[in-house]
């Protein structure tokens, strides 16, 4: 037996390898406590998973931005064809009024008339003159006070021809008595007029203006109406007709109008379809735009990306403000205790108390009322979450300070003569660090959910900065919701893989920190 033995030691040293005995310590590999750490986490599937969703989004995020060769505010626009409205028409169909040039005929004075009018009356009074009135025919009637013209009313509308000035009153006057007599012509201001069966108001046989009923005003201001477009609407609105088609003398441009009539207004709205430099909303995905646009013309999946950059910095900044006032909050009272300690926790007491969304909503309503700058908005909107959140942490800080402040390692702190601020942050707070990073790690999704949420409210990040809960805020009606689907979805999933990658690794952590817990 000794023989073979003997045997087999001389065949291993022969063959280079070193024998070591049972009790050797090179026996055993001992690993650091931070290595046993990594090797749990890394044996955890879940945690490696979401390890893995967070590497993606950091990447998505933060290099995409750098990668996309659009800006988060960048709007795009197109040329389109659309209707715009071009002019509004009605049909005279009330009384005006129209005062000489040297007279005044007010409110006052027309309520009187419709009055004196309406009970057969050719007589009225008003602060002290009195009035009387003749029927011209033809709705026209002209209106006197002490033998004198002092206004007329009116249905029949004079209008002023093409590049011609605008005709007195005694013209227009003249004009209508004339037309509502059926009268060939007519004299005004020492001028002779002629008038056709069709209201032309001719001078030296030049057009100087004409009657009609309708109204046409233009909706867009510099924009002047000439007869021969007025004529062909008129035709149009006679005919009932629902679109027409008019070229321009001017530029020769030929375009489509649409005619609507909403009969509570007596309007007819008259749209012209024109070229219109618009901005792509909604616009499908496509290769310029992978998730399309949103209803501003912005890139979806540059939004996506910026806004990603935005969520995880305000979730990694509020839960470094809440760690930083909850290690020193918790420290100090878990190491003091008596009275220092049951002010501390009084005072967390008094925070959980804090009715935190009221609040938020309160401020976020402040701020938009006093317009703070969208950047300096949530710097602020990140001390408050950082500063309403420390609660939580100083409580864990100060149950595992209890714990460790009686060991022996604290009293040979204290036997070494140690200050107070090194035992505490030297020596006691990393011992607390394993639980830190756990809390830390799974706060950060609780704090991605708030912001967005607040986003989501209007109450957290404004544009032009983006975050993924004010990019799903721009889902503001079912249509847009079951209709634009590239809109809200994609950056619903981005909060769930981030969230949920946080949720894992937190959880992984926790195991590879105290594996006894999954027992």
């Amino acid at each position: 037996m000794r023989e073979e033995t003997s045997a087999a030691r001389e065949n291993t040293e022969a063959a280079g390898e070193e024998q070591y005995s049972l009790n050797d310590d090179r026996r055993v590999k001992v690993l650091t406590p931070g290595a046993l750490v990594a090797k749990r986490f890394f044996r955890n599937r879940l945690a490696l998973l979401g390890l893995v969703m967070l590497v993606a989004m950091f990447l998505f995020s933060f290099v995409g931005g750098l990668i996309t060769p659009y800006g988060q505010a960048e709007i795009f626009y197109t040329y389109t064809m659309m209707e715009k409205e071009y002019v509004g028409v009605t049909r005279n169909d009330s009384l005006r009024y129209a005062a000489a040039d040297d007279a005044a005929f007010a409110t006052l004075d027309q309520a009187q008339f419709v009055l004196a009018l309406n009970t057969g009356k050719t007589e009225f009074s008003n602060n002290g003159v009195d009035y009387t009135f003749v029927d011209e025919g033809g709705d026209v009637y002209s209106i006197y006070a002490g033998g004198k013209l002092v206004a007329m009313a009116y249905k029949d509308i004079v209008n002023t021809a093409d590049g011609m000035p605008e005709l007195p009153f005694a013209v227009r006057h003249a004009a209508l008595c004339a037309f509502a007599a059926g009268e060939s012509g007519f004299e005004a201001d020492g001028a002779a007029y002629t008038l056709d069966a069709e209201g032309n108001i001719l001078q030296n046989g030049a057009e100087a203006g004409y009657i009609s009923r309708f109204v046409v005003q233009p909706k867009e201001v510099g924009v002047v109406i000439s007869r021969d477009f007025k004529e062909r609407l008129e035709e149009a609105l006679e005919g009932d007709a629902k679109e027409f088609v008019y070229t321009d003398p001017a530029d020769g441009v030929e375009h489509n109008y649409s005619i609507s009539y909403d009969a509570s207004a007596k309007v007819w709205s008259v749209k012209q379809e024109t070229e219109t430099y618009v901005s792509v909303q909604y616009a499908s995905p496509s290769l310029e735009h992978p998730l399309g646009t949103d209803g501003a013309g912005m890139d979806m999946l540059t939004r996506l990306m910026y806004g990603g950059r935005v969520s995880l910095i305000i979730g990694f900044i509020v839960v470094g403000i809440e760690t930083v006032l909850g290690v020193i909050m918790g420290g100090i009272s878990g190491y003091f205790g008596g009275w220092v300690d049951n002010l501390i926790m009084r005072i967390v007491d008094i925070f959980y108390c804090i009715p935190s969304t009221p609040i938020i909503i309160i401020l976020g309503a402040a701020m938009d009322g006093m317009q703070v700058d969208p950047q300096i908005r949530m710097l602020y909107l990140m001390l408050l979450l950082g500063f309403l959140g420390w609660p939580s942490v100083a409580r864990m800080v100060r149950g595992q300070i209890l714990s460790l402040r009686e060991q022996e390692f604290m009293t040979a702190t204290e036997a070494c003569g140690i200050s107070v601020s090194h035992r505490i942050f030297k020596h006691l707070v990393p011992n607390v660090i394993p639980q830190l990073i756990v809390i830390c790690t799974m706060g950060l999704g609780s704090v991605i959910i708030t912001e967005a949420t607040l986003s989501f409210l209007g109450l957290g990040v404004k544009f032009p900065f983006a975050s993924w809960g004010n990019i799903i805020s721009d889902v503001n009606n079912s249509f847009v919701m079951t209709n634009y689907w590239f809109v809200w979805i994609p950056a619903g999933i981005c909060l769930l893989i981030t969230v949920l990658g946080f949720n894992f690794v937190g959880d992984g952590l926790r195991d590879a920190f105290d594996p006894r817990m999954k027992r």
